[in-house]
């Protein structure tokens, strides 16, 4: 009886580990992921987020672009803070569309002008079994 009861809870622990994420909570965890390389200035690991052909704000910054910010900040010896807001992810077809806003702080003095409040809209496709953004643009709100 014990065996059978070892067994059924080992199985239900295998299903359970089998499960996958909904795409909604990945892209969410994804976007925690480039804040979080924000944060530790950390240029491989916030690229790895985004597509080869990522495209920022209609063309003004491209995925190396961003990865180039981050390294100039990494020599500088600069810190940075990414507080995101409420995360709304929402399907479109095979894709999603991802809006929040993210308050960006340093504690250094690099690129004064664009610290601040963003609002983002952020589109999102799979590669593989990763959620990756190819396409997103910013606005400053304060």
């Amino acid at each position: 009886m014990i065996r059978s009861w070892g067994l059924l809870a080992a199985l239900a622990l295998g299903v359970a580990g089998c499960h996958r994420a909904p795409d909604e909570v990945l892209i969410r965890q994804a976007i925690d992921a480039a804040a979080q390389a924000t944060e530790q200035v950390d240029a491989s690991a916030l690229a790895g987020q985004l597509t080869d052909d990522f495209d920022g704000n209609s063309g003004s910054m491209n995925r190396q672009d961003i990865g180039n910010v981050l390294r100039v900040a990494r020599l500088r010896g600069e810190t940075l803070h990414a507080v995101l807001g409420p995360i709304d992810v929402q399907p479109r077809g095979d894709r999603y569309v991802a809006d929040f806003t993210v308050t960006l702080t340093s504690g250094g003095k690099l690129f004064p002008a664009q610290l601040g409040v963003y609002k983002v809209e952020s589109a999102w496709r799979r590669e593989g079994h990763d959620w990756r953004c190819y396409e997103s643009s910013w606005t400053q709100q304060l």
